[in-house]
């Protein structure tokens, strides 16, 4: 449903009755949920986003956005979960196994086919068809696609695992989930081990055949067409005993960090980077520190290459919380200087806890890897003004081969202008910084009223007037790409502070796009570096332009990112 990108109609906050509601209906979709799992999903306080979107089929589907995050989405009156959701309650929805090269398949809008299940000794999960179902990859219980069952157990069973088994709506790299923060799925051991396929004996079958490993059920296969495009599909065309080559799928030992909950696991990046921006980076002379100004320029800075730091999806959910924690432990002292303004204003550098953190260093292998896949950084593009001949001065410029519509930089206007002025003897014999206008001049750069009343003018008012009576235009040269030139003046980029309901402030950034930059990466980046929600939404007025909507007064961490490093 989300394998194409989508339009978002509106962009509202929640009101307190559909609040109210929303908890309800999440209360009665899944009741495995307790009060107090649906309250920190639904939270009373935190903001709260309903998006009404078209899907590009026309569906029309309503999203529930909090933190940054699609938490849950509507369709037809059905409440489904996100995958950002189903990473903090793996076990909501009874959940299928598959192999981690049928991803790519199902985020380009494939269905799950039967032939591509794994079938634990335990047997498949129990649905009815038109049941909520969820799908993990081997190796990792976080799910990676949500789905409605085709079909029943016992009818997937009774088919010899043939056919569509579940029709995919929403999965990990589609759409939906790029409109999050784009984190990864949490690694997550599986209930039950399973091992890869034997190598040898899928040599000695004599085909290239998606074998399943021993100790599972395989699926009948006959020679029919459907079943060999369904099997094509899924496999992508490799063996599964290549699939198990791949390091990423768990084997029977998985690691014991592995088993740690999403949640632990931020809660000790958390710590982890809190001490090692005490250690390192804030000295007695910084304090106080505003507490806002700790975290986004020495605790996010700390965070290790390939990790991010989401303080929401932590035990304490806000910086306040965990800074109280850490007061009780009294590694620091947190004051209220300004009314709602919380700064850090003494440190117990000698705490056990701070002595004893040793700072990690990362090792040259894991700098490599890193280093390999990591995205490529921004490089800016190089901006050329550019002037378009208009037909009112076309005969000016068509001695020197120009025609309407022909594009000049501003040095080739003065040196033609130049050229064409003393071609014609136009300099003045006793002032050469005057220049006779003749008819043609005349008619190209003075108005109609002073046709008759000027007759020279100096060289820099002649050429600043040319200038301003050519049409604008620019050109843009990405790196490796080939130079696009457009007509008009480049807007730059718009940088709004705006109100909202309840006097809340937010930043909006629009024409991002112009320069190259992708808004939803810029929201997501923002979300890290400021830890407010953002969202990404049509540009009022704009055809195709994007805006991105930042929670609060964003603009100096704005401006520092969008400046770099270095101002």
């Amino acid at each position: 449903m989300f394998a194409k990108a989508f339009r978002v109609k509106s962009n509202t906050a929640i009101k307190g009755s559909d609040r109210r509601k929303l908890r309800a209906d999440v209360t009665a979709a899944f009741p495995t949920l307790g009060t107090d799992q649906v309250t920190e999903l639904v939270p009373a306080k935190e903001e709260l986003t309903i998006v009404k979107l078209y899907a590009h089929r026309g569906d029309a589907v309503t999203v529930y956005v909090s933190g940054g995050n699609p938490i849950l989405f509507e369709l037809e009156k059905n409440l489904y979960p996100t995958v950002y959701t189903l990473w903090s309650y793996p076990d909501l929805l009874p959940t299928f196994t598959t192999w981690p090269l049928v991803l790519e398949k199902l985020a380009g809008g494939a269905d799950l086919m039967l032939p591509g299940l794994v079938v634990p000794p335990a047997g498949l999960p129990q649905v009815q068809k038109g049941d909520l179902c969820a799908v993990a990859l081997v190796g990792n219980r976080a799910p990676v696609a949500v789905g409605v069952a085709a079909m029943s157990t016992s009818e997937m069973l009774t088919s010899g695992l043939k056919g569509r088994g579940l029709c995919v709506l929403h999965t990990y790299q589609d759409h939906l989930w790029r409109s999050g923060d784009k984190s990864s799925p949490p690694s997550m051991a599986p209930p039950l081990a399973v091992d890869p396929p034997d190598p040898s004996e899928e040599e000695a079958s004599g085909q290239a055949d998606c074998a399943l490993p021993s100790g599972l059920s395989p699926p009948t296969l006959q020679g029919v067409e459907e079943e060999v495009r369904g099997r094509r599909q899924l496999c992508g065309e490799q063996t599964l005993s290549e699939a198990a080559e791949d390091p990423g799928v768990g084997g029977p030992n998985p690691d014991p960090a592995d088993c740690k909950t999403l949640q632990e696991q931020m809660d000790e990046l958390l710590q982890q980077c809190f001490l090692h921006a005490l250690k390192s980076r804030v000295r007695k002379a910084d304090l106080p520190l505003l507490t806002s100004t700790f975290l986004g320029s020495h605790v996010l800075s700390c965070c290790p290459e390939g990790r991010q730091l989401d303080i929401k999806k932590s035990s304490y959910k806000k910086l306040s919380k965990f800074l109280q924690h850490m007061q009780q432990e009294q590694i620091l002292q947190v004051k209220e200087l300004s009314k709602g303004v919380e700064s850090i204003v003494a440190v117990d550098w000698k705490h056990p806890r701070i002595t004893s953190f040793i700072i990690p260093e990362p090792s040259l292998t894991s700098q490599t890897v890193q280093e390999g896949s990591r995205e490529q950084p921004y490089h800016p593009p190089d901006i050329k003004p550019l002037y378009c001949v208009p037909a009112s001065m076309s005969l000016l410029f068509q001695e020197s081969g120009h025609k309407k519509g022909s594009l000049l930089e501003g040095s080739e206007v003065r040196t033609l202008i130049i050229d064409y002025a003393k071609k014609n003897d136009l300099v003045d014999a006793e002032n050469n910084n005057l220049v006779t206008l003749d008819p043609v001049l005349s008619d190209s750069i003075l108005e109609k009223s002073e046709q008759h009343t000027v007759a020279k003018l100096p060289w820099d008012s002649l050429l600043t007037r040319c200038l301003e009576r050519l049409q604008p235009a620019y050109q843009v040269t990405f790196p490796g790409r080939e130079p696009v030139v457009r007509r008009g003046r480049i807007c730059p980029i718009d940088i709004a502070l705006a109100q909202r309901a309840s006097n809340k402030k937010v930043t909006l950034v629009r024409n991002l796009e112009a320069y190259g930059l992708d808004p939803w990466a810029v929201a997501a980046t923002l979300q890290q570096h400021c830890q407010a929600s953002t969202t990404v939404t049509p540009a009022p007025g704009a055809r195709d332009g994007l805006q991105v909507q930042i929670q609060g007064n964003q603009v100096h961490h704005l401006g520092r990112l969008l400046l770099g490093p270095g101002t």
